[in-house]
């Protein structure tokens, strides 16, 4: 049998027991105590902490998100530590209390759809075999079967339907050349019917449903799921008082998806939604008479054109880093403050090792 330790968190004084072949931060969260944390891989050192006594493992924290000279320091990530003594550490948790913490749990998903809905995209939905709870924007683990000698390993991907659908979820997943999970399982093999299993949730990227200022919404490639896991919660549902404003970025139409449905949204929901699909590699003239219906160059460009400020405002960014980077620093020149503005990037796991050290989901 696999031995056993106690975690005392700090400053909480809260303990939860933890075998020696699991994380910390796993333990900790499936016993409903909140830890900062984003990527759950040891790559973006959200969930930095001390370790005040004990001993632990370190096991495959990036060596960009926790030095040598940090180890020595007696620093850890919980998302890979794993015990091995009695531990106690401190963390800085700042727990928003509007935010409910809902605890980890393991689940068996079954597909009930999976289907192309752009350009190397593809809408995954499965069945769990039971409700689960979680906050709009959070995701889950996926446990990517062994194959050809490989073993199983865990890959992330983004909640896309509300909290309301609490057994049939949705995800959104663009094929990443020679990943694992992706080009070598879930367009390589995955399919109607299949099981898998699954575990979460996972994440601080969520809405913040106590707001009611205008918020802005930027999404780039599949970066789209959690902030349309947060949209139907907040229109479908009545869970926000304020605007939103949603960027879809894309280079063109045929990367774009949920075009319809957006715009649909809209329709039903017009003095509370705007709905702003971008190109940023087709003009005016490529769209002929739908020229209308699009904004044209870098999601940024169209913010900074529509929006003569944003004091005041609220922003939720999700998709890859050199987009999200942009639209941090469009927005902060338009006067909102960094402690408003949510974000998450997607990362392939191959920048585990070559320093990207903030990456929230390996989507690979």
């Amino acid at each position: 049998m696999t031995q056993s330790h106690t975690i005392t968190v700090e400053p909480l004084g809260r303990e939860v027991e933890c075998r020696e072949d699991q994380s910390i931060l796993d333990a900790c969260l499936r016993s409903g105590v909140w830890l900062p944390h984003s990527c759950t891989h040891g790559t973006c050192a959200t969930c930095k902490a001390d370790v005040l006594e004990g001993e632990v493992d370190h096991g495959a924290a990036s060596s960009f998100a926790l030095m040598d000279y940090e180890r020595d320091e007696g620093k850890l990530l919980p998302c890979t530590a794993r015990p091995r003594s009695d531990v106690v550490i401190e963390a800085d948790i700042d727990v928003d209390d509007s935010v409910e913490v809902f605890p980890v749990q393991d689940y068996t998903a079954t597909v009930v759809e999976l289907t192309e809905i752009a350009r190397e995209t593809v809408r995954l939905v499965v069945e769990l075999d039971r409700e689960i709870g979680f906050n709009a924007g959070q995701y889950l683990k996926f446990q990517v079967p062994a194959a050809d000698g490989l073993p199983a390993v865990d890959r992330t991907w983004s909640i896309a339907s509300p909290p309301t659908e609490a057994r049939r979820l949705e995800f959104h997943v663009r094929r990443v050349p020679g990943g694992r999970g992706t080009d070598g399982w879930v367009f390589g093999g995955l399919a109607v019917g299949d099981t898998v299993a699954v575990s979460g949730p996972y994440g601080r990227f969520v809405l913040r449903t106590g707001d009611d200022r205008h918020a802005v919404l930027v999404g780039g490639g599949t970066g789209l799921a959690p902030l349309k896991s947060m949209l139907r919660h907040a229109l479908e549902n009545g869970e926000y008082e304020g605007h939103l404003t949603l960027y879809q970025g894309a280079r063109t139409r045929e990367w774009l998806y949920d075009v319809d449905y957006f715009r649909s949204l809209a329709a039903r929901f017009p003095s509370q939604f705007t709905y702003r699909p971008c190109l940023s590699e087709e003009s005016a003239a490529d769209c002929g008479d739908e020229a209308g219906r699009y904004g044209f160059g870098m999601v940024t460009d169209v913010i900074a054109a529509d929006h003569e400020s944003l004091s005041g405002c609220s922003g939720y960014l999700c998709g890859p880093p050199p987009m999200v980077e942009a639209a941090l620093k469009t927005l902060m020149g338009k006067r909102l403050f960094p402690r408003d503005i949510h974000r998450e990037e997607f990362f392939n796991e191959s920048d585990k090792e070559s320093g990207a050290v903030r990456s929230p989901l390996i989507k690979r």
